[in-house]
């Protein structure tokens, strides 16, 4: 289902039929991904969504420049006021309740970036092996120079090559566990990215160039819910100094992952969420 959002069209997916009466969780995939992470069937058979509590409408969201939503090489369409727009433009949408959002890692941060933007249209916030950005000028300005190179790499390569680069980064080393026919799975479901879409992610809502939300999150009054993998030692560290932060945060460290829990560990991410979900 494609959604205006100001000049972009912005790609929702869901499973089943939208009953008003219900409750909305709305979720946000990872860079690289798209709504088919959370909708697709999973060794067990069952997608991540599937198994999600069935109180619940689902709703998986495209971020812009990914899965079908639109790509532009308007570089400013790909801020975080931006993307926190169109998300709030694809939740209005569907409801003018109260929504849970759920994030991956930059959909974490997407996620994060709306519910400061918007506290007053959440009901709960689940962040998954997320961080609030980067506080220090020194830190932000390197890592916008590394995401600069990156980008540069991304046009100046075919889509295989940076797929390649960026999956062997240390921090999705754990994904080296799974079969090779695995690995080429997941990587193929990625190889329908625009190299211009990924560059312009990187230049306009990378870590160094996001706003700092740290400084924000005491005036998030609503439950939040903390995933990170045990193996994911980064994360786990950013997220136990988050928790602190979030007048009611529970910080969950899921055994015998690495970053990509949902993808790692699907039962334990699952039981982690729904049991979250009871409470509301």
């Amino acid at each position: 289902m494609k959604i205006q959002a100001g000049e972009i069209n912005i790609n929702a997916e869901y499973l089943s039929e939208i009953k008003p009466e219900k409750e909305y969780l709305f979720l946000i995939h990872g860079f690289t991904g798209s709504a088919k992470d959370w909708l697709e069937p999973m060794l067990s058979g069952q997608s991540i969504c599937e198994q999600l509590d069935d109180r619940f409408n689902k709703i998986a969201i495209d971020l812009i420049g990914h899965g079908k939503s639109d790509t532009t090489q308007i570089v400013n369409h790909y801020s975080a006021e931006s993307i926190s727009s169109q998300i709030d433009a694809v939740i209005t949408t569907f409801t003018q309740k109260k929504v849970i959002v759920a994030g991956y890692s930059m959909g974490g941060r997407a996620a994060l970036t709306f519910a400061v933007n918007h506290p007053g249209k959440l009901k709960g916030l689940i962040l998954e092996s997320s961080s609030a950005g980067i506080k220090k000028h020194s830190e932000r300005k390197i890592r916008v120079d590394s995401d600069e190179q990156l980008a540069e790499f991304i046009l100046q390569n075919d889509i295989n090559a940076f797929l390649t680069k960026w999956m062997d980064q240390e921090l999705f080393g754990t994904l080296k566990r799974f079969s090779n026919s695995k690995l080429e799975v997941l990587k193929k479901a990625r190889l329908h990215n625009k190299p211009i879409a990924l560059a312009n992610t990187l230049r306009s809502f990378g870590l160094g160039v996001m706003p700092f939300l740290g400084d924000k999150l005491s005036d998030l009054n609503f439950p939040v819910l903390l995933l990170t993998g045990q193996l994911d030692s980064r994360f786990t560290r950013i997220n136990a100094q988050l928790q602190k932060q979030f007048p009611k945060a529970k910080h969950i460290v899921v055994t015998n992952s690495g970053h990509n829990i949902h993808l790692e560990e699907p039962k334990r991410f699952v039981k982690s969420v729904n049991k979250f979900l009871e409470a509301f």
